[in-house]
């Protein structure tokens, strides 16, 4: 899976892309074949936080999962965890057709 990371009044060190890369491949697993490219979005939106965007283009839909914490490895961290959750159901539903 391709993960194309664009950052939004923020610089991305080279320790961010990794765990970037790491939680967001490991996303691409739940649904194998079919999500061939995600994109992760972060913004610094100062007073309220860091906010990690996580958007997987798969065949018929494209999954959108925002959230905003006070760090962006843990924004990464839940945007990877329910976006895990909605892979799933739409790999069920996909499947159950």
């Amino acid at each position: 899976m391709e993960i194309k990371v664009k950052a939004i009044k923020c610089e991305v060190s080279e320790k961010l892309a990794e765990f970037v890369d790491k939680k967001v491949s490991k996303i691409g697993k739940f649904f194998e074949g079919a999500a061939q490219l995600a994109e992760v979005t972060l913004e610094d939106l100062a007073k309220e936080g860091k906010k990690a965007k996580i958007q997987i283009h798969v065949p018929g839909d494209d999954l959108v999962i925002e959230k905003v914490a006070d760090t962006f490895e843990n924004a990464i961290t839940e945007c990877a965890d329910v976006m895990k959750e909605k892979l799933t159901r739409a790999k069920e539903k996909k499947y159950e057709n």
